[in-house]
Order: C-alpha cells, then structure tokens, then sequence
C-alpha cells in the first residue's frame, strides 16, 4: 500500500512536466559526510551520520571584535576573554555583563593566565609584553622579551611564570615570582606555541614549524614526546588521571591575515581601521568532514583547507591519537563532565564531541564564525566557547534545546526542473515531530528571488513538492521535542530535470580500409561497427569521452569506419541512426538506423566513386516518451569515395644518348594521386616523384632516367596509389638493342 501511495503521489507531481526526461532523478541526504553540508542551529549530527537535538548555545557577549583568542575563569566565576585587534582583557559576568579590565597598547592578547591573588597575567603581541593586572584594573609589565609573540602563560604551584614565545625562533622564558626573568629554552621551531604542566609537576611545550610535543625538566633538558607531521602544536591541556591532550593542527595560508593563530614572520593581525578596529568579512561554507579515529598516523590532508589531530598522552609518555580530521582544524580541547571531549575547531566554526574508544565524532554545533578559537570548562560544570571571525563568547546549554532547525546545502539539478516528492525517515517519539519545507530559485546561492520556504509537509512517506519548478532546491527540516527527541536519518527529494537535447561532439572518419576487431572476439574476428543489425544493447552516458572500445586494427578494402563522441546531459540512454548525401544531392539516405554504439563501418563500394557527407543523429528515444523525446544532428566535412585505381599510362621510353628517359602519365577520376614506383624485372619497387615535385592533383606525370645497361633485356612496371589507397599499374616490354626507342 505504501509503495502504491507513494508511486501515485510521485506520478501526480511529475503530470504537468512539459518536455521532460522520463525518469526521475533523486536526492538523498544521509549520512554525516552528506549532513553536515549543511547549517545546523541547535541540532546535532551524531557518530551514526543522524540528525538530532543538540544543547544550544547561548551569545553570553559580543565585544565587536574580530578575534576572541583566550579564556581564563576568574575567582569569583566570571570569565576574562582576551581579545584583538583592540588588544582588550574582558570581564564577562554570567549575565553577560562585560567591562573592560585593561586595554594593551598591542594588538593582541593571545595568552592569559591566573596570577595568584586573584590578578591576572596577560601576554600581548605583536612586539610581545608580558602584564600583571590586578582585580582593579591596575597592570604592571613584569616581562618584555625581544620576541614578537606571546603566544602561552603557564603558572607554576610555587608562582613561577613561563612564557612561550616566537617570531623567527620559540623562546620559553621563566619568571620568578620576585620578578627576575630568564631563557629556559631555546627551541629549534619558529614559535613555541602552548604550555601546560604534566602530572610530575614537569613543563610540556608544544612548538610550530616543526609541531612536536617536547618534555623539559627542571633544568630545560628537552625530551620529544611527539613528532607530529602537522604544522604546529596548537594546545596542551591536561585531563583526568595524570592524561595530557595535545591539539596539532595544519592550516592553510589563508588570504585573511588575521587567521586564528597562524604565525609568519610578520603580524597575524591585520593592521587596525580608521574606526580602531579591522573590517573582517566572513563567508561560512560548509563541507564534509572525514575523520578516522585511533589511526596511529595523522598526517596532514592533501585538500580542504586544513587538517589536525587530537593526541593522548599518557603519564609514562606513551601516547595515541584519539582523533583526526582532514577538513577541520582543531584549536582546543576540553574534557567534559562525562569524559567526552569537546574540539573547538575551524574553519567553519564547528564544535565536535568525541566519545568511546575508538573517538567517534559527533557534530555538537556550528556557529556563523570562521573559527572557535577557545574552549573553557567552569568550575560550575558549563562550557564557555569563543569564535574569532566575529569574536563572541559562547554559553553551551547543559540540556537539549526544545527546538532546532537544519538547512540543507543547494542541489542543483542542472536545469528546470519539475519537482516530485520529498520523504524522509525519522524517529519521531510521541511529543516530538519532524517538519519538513522546500524553496527553490534560479540562483546558485538563495536570495531574494527565491520563493518563499513552502508551509511544512506533513507526510514523511511522500509529501509532493509545491515549491515553484526552478534549477535549486534547498530543504530545511526543524525538529521539536525534549528528552529523547525525534531522531532524522535521510532526507530524499525525487525530481524531473527538464529534458536537454543529445549533442554529438565530434565524427572521426578513419582512415579508408582502417577497421578495428573487437576488443573480445568469439570465433571468426568480428569487426567493430560491422553489423547490420544492432549490436547488443550498450549504454552511452552523459558526458562519456568514449563510448567504443576498439581492438586490433587491421586493413579491409573498401571499408570505411565512421565513429563519433555524443553526449547527454540528463545521462539519458542514446541510440544513433548515420545518413549519408551525394555533395550535390539534397536527399538523406539511411546507412544504419538504431545503433547503440558510437561506431560503425560503410562498406562504399555500395556506392559510386564520388564526394559524400555524413550525418550523425543522436536519439534520447531510449530513455522518453514518443514525444518529448529530443536529438542533436552533426554532419561530417566531405568524405571522398573511391574504390577505382588510377590509370597508368604505358611508359614513353626515349632515348637520350647513353641513357633513357622514361615519362608515364597517372589520372584518377576521384582522388588525388598520392605516390609512384617502378619496378625492373620484378625486384625492388623504387619511388617516382612527381615531375612538378608534388603529388596533389588527380592528373600527375613522373620522370625519370635509366642508364641504357640498367634497361636493356629488362621489363619495365609503374604502378601507383590514389589518397584512398587503391593501386593502378602498367609496364612496358623487355627492352632489347633490336628494340626502337620512343
């Protein structure tokens, strides 16, 4: 009864089709790679590639700055962000509320760190600084290293500062807590990159240009940990039971200069507006993500716009890869209150959850940022996020939103097309529901001349499309429920393209009397395009560059193979029938009719010598009605037809003192002659040249001389070849003293 229904609803939204290809194309979204495409708001795609409630995200601030780069929870609970390119230190209360606790004179303010007291260390770049700002809004700058960058702030139980710094080599500096300072480590990379403290109390880096994990003990002996093969060692944040997390990333030069942590050997910020700030234009596009967790490498990706890695190191040093991606590039990591982890990731703004042993991926949220730069886990149990192109301050909701919505990415179905139904597979709990609408336009990206997004269709086994028939279709799919919510697996919407006609590219006329075996031939040799009647059934698709395969070549007199390139942009079946003119007729004769490769051979001595003309018509009659059914026409450049020799005339022999002129006339009614040879008495064959020392007209005369010893008591041949191969000959008699010359 379904299949009845849903057979009925497809054929009552395709019956006004007006010239249309006759059978229906389908899109199908399912699966993660295919989802997340698309806009997610408050929704997730879990490991199983599903739809389904996600906890929502709360704007806890918005300071108007492109670039929110760190987060640090104050004592009282509330949040210092760090940001650029105002270079501003934010206190945001859980309300939102934010202040300005100090202004730098940089830029930037990549690094924070609690100081103890309450106060605040800060590090700015670029010409990097180190500042103490105290709960008041007072600062003092205790550390000002040559570097240009500061790109990391670790404090130690007993006060001590480390700095990780970089510009044309990573610095990590120590600062006492009396204010001395000095280099604990040069490293061979262009930046150190990220600090943090292992569970023996000893400091972990993470550097750029190369991106490894080093150890260093209290003296600043070094220890690599891990070698990666990614760009740069973006994060170190520890985790449960002595366990570090290390977030490599490879990202792509981006045209922005202000890309979220991407050091060179100039600034990463883009120099300050008229206005104090920088204009930052974002433009959101979202691609699939493949991820492979547990893989013991992770290497960088070869596309996309970059690349990255989640690594486990344990307390003994050994250490896994808990997750990579090839299409996003990680910039944090947190643990979560369940153990899962959360990635803050770029450049699409996505934020992941990674659960189980081997890491499975789910999809938590995705903003209309460019990049979540920073992750932090309050010591109330919630998750504070922040983006960077635009800067904002996130809240992630402990509960599943009530609402989302999804919307898919454009499908272009080539042309107008008319629109059947559209169904879907969910999981719809009692007090939960899946409502489905469609818009289309002419346009490849929605705008203001798309329709409007049609009311909700209502069933999920086929509800018939009733946005306008166009090129574009977009679906967007809101869920509703709250515990364990509607879960949506696939999306499906079957259309008519409109039909487009076949064109035939190209005809290649072979050389006459070139045939070509088939590529498997059963008993006798048969020769490709060598039927009269149609051959087995073969299916040429669209845009197939070669439709025939061909096997040995060999040599037949008299046959001509004809093959052509024909293409069909709905993929329609093809068959093709080959007429053939005189060059003065006005007639079309049939030559075959039907075929269904894109070969065939004449056999032109079914035809007097002459100049002729071929038409190849292409057919999508196979695949449509009668009447709707389109073809495309392309006719050959003249083709000559000749299977007549060439007459040679009997050699003119004359006497010339010691030697003999031999002079032979050659005429072909049809074609060209091409070339010409004598023979004495059989032997080698030795080529003639034309006596006006060209051989391109169908009338040509050859000369040449023979010492009088070299032609007496021998019998003198000619022969010669026209353009399309056929060979014509004559001779003379023995030539002896007692015979006269000419």
């Amino acid at each position: 009864m379904r299949i009845r229904l849903l057979s009925a609803l497809m054929l009552a939204a395709l019956a006004t089709a007006g010239v249309q290809a006759a059978t229906p194309a389908v899109w199908q979204a399912s699966g993660a790679a295919e989802f997340l495409k698309g806009d997610l708001e408050n929704l997730a795609v879990d490991a199983h590639g599903r739809l389904l409630l996600a906890p929502g995200s709360t704007v806890l601030h918005d300071p108007s700055a492109p670039f929110v780069w760190s987060l640090v929870e104050a004592t009282d609970g509330a949040i210092f962000a760090g940001t650029g390119n105002d270079g501003h230190v934010l206190k945001v209360d859980a309300a939102g509320r934010a202040s300005i606790l100090f202004d730098a004179e940089q830029l930037e303010v990549h690094a924070l760190a609690a100081a103890p007291g309450g106060a605040l260390y800060v590090g700015t770049s670029p010409d990097g600084a180190v500042y103490k700002v105290d709960t008041a809004g007072k600062s003092t700058r205790v550390f000002d290293p040559p570097d240009r960058y500061i790109w990391s702030l670790a404090v130690k139980a007993d006060g001590t500062l480390f700095v990780a710094a970089g510009g044309e080599t990573g610095h990590v500096y120590k600062v006492t807590s009396s204010g001395s300072s000095s280099t604990f480590y040069t490293a061979k990379a262009t930046h150190v990159m990220s600090l943090a403290f292992d569970s023996a109390a000893r400091l972990v880096i993470g550097t750029e240009s190369p991106g490894r994990v080093i150890q260093l003990d209290t003296t600043g002996k070094p220890f690599v940990l891990i070698d990666s093969p990614h760009t740069d060692i973006h994060a170190l944040r520890p985790g449960p039971d002595g366990v570090l997390y290390a977030v490599a990333s490879s990202a792509k030069a981006s045209p922005v200069a202000a890309t979220p942590k991407i050091p060179s050997g100039t600034s990463t910020t883009s120099a300050p507006t008229a206005g104090g700030t920088a204009t930052v234009t974002v433009e959101v596009t979202a691609v699939a993500v493949a991820s492979d967790a547990g893989s013991s490498s992770a290497a960088p990706a070869a596309s996309g716009e970059g690349s990255g890695a989640i690594y486990r190191i344990q307390p003994d040093g050994l250490w896994d890869v808990v997750w990579e991606t090839r299409n996003d590039v990680p910039y944090d990591v947190a643990v979560d209150q369940d153990g899962s982890l959360l990635v803050a990731t770029g450049s699409r703004g996505r934020l992941y959850r990674l659960t189980g042993n081997p890491a499975e991926a789910t999809l938590v949220t995705r903003q209309k940022a460019q990049h979540l730069t920073s992750l932090l886990r309050t010591r109330a149990g919630s998750v504070v996020y922040a983006s960077s192109n635009p800067g904002r301050l996130y809240r992630l909701d402990a509960t599943p939103a009530r609402s989302g919505t999804y919307e898919s990415d454009v499908h272009d179905a080539q042309s107008v097309s008319t629109w059947g139904v559209i169904r879907w597979r969910a999981a719809v709990p009692p007090g939960t529901g899946v409502a489905v609408a469609t818009r289309t336009g002419n346009t490849k990206a929605p705008d203001d001349t798309w329709s409007d997004w049609s009311p909700a269709y209502t069933t999920p086994m086929g509800s018939a499309v009733t946005s306008p028939k166009a090129r574009y279709l977009q679906w967007r799919a809101t869920l509703t429920g709250q515990g364990d919510g509607p879960v949506l697996s696939s999306v499906a919407a079957s259309y008519l393209p409109r039909n487009a006609r076949p064109k035939v590219a190209s005809i290649t006329v072979h050389t006459p009397g070139t045939v070509f075996q088939r590529p498997y031939p059963s008993g006798d040799p048969d020769l490709a395009g060598y039927d009269l009647e149609p051959p087995a059934r073969k299916v040429l698709t669209a845009g197939s560059r070669e439709s025939v395969q061909l096997g040995k070549k060999v040599y037949e007199r008299g046959l001509l193979t004809l093959q052509w390139r024909a293409e069909d942009d709905n993929g329609d079946d093809l068959e093709f029938d080959v007429l053939y003119r005189g060059e003065f007729d006005t007639a079309w004769k049939p030559l075959r009719q039907h075929l269904t490769e894109a070969l065939t051979v004449w056999d032109t001595a079914s035809v007097p010598d002459g100049a002729y003309v071929i038409r190849i018509v292409a057919s999508d009659a196979p695949s449509n009605p009668a009447a709707t059914a389109l073809s495309g026409v392309l006719d050959s450049a003249l083709i000559d037809v000749d299977n007549t020799p060439p007459v040679v005339g009997v050699p003119d022999i004359r006497q010339d003192g010691t030697r003999f002129r031999v002079t032979v006339e050659v005429r072909d009614a049809q074609s060209a002659i091409r070339s010409a040879e004598y023979t004495l008495d059989g032997q080698r064959w030795l080529p003639l040249y034309p006596a006006d020392g060209l051989a391109d007209s169908r009338n040509e005369r050859f000369e040449f001389s023979l010492e009088r010893d070299q032609l007496l008591g021998r019998s003198l041949v000619i022969r010669a070849a026209d353009a399309l191969n056929n060979t014509g000959s004559a001779g003379s008699a023995v030539v002896t003293p007692a015979t006269p010359p000419r």
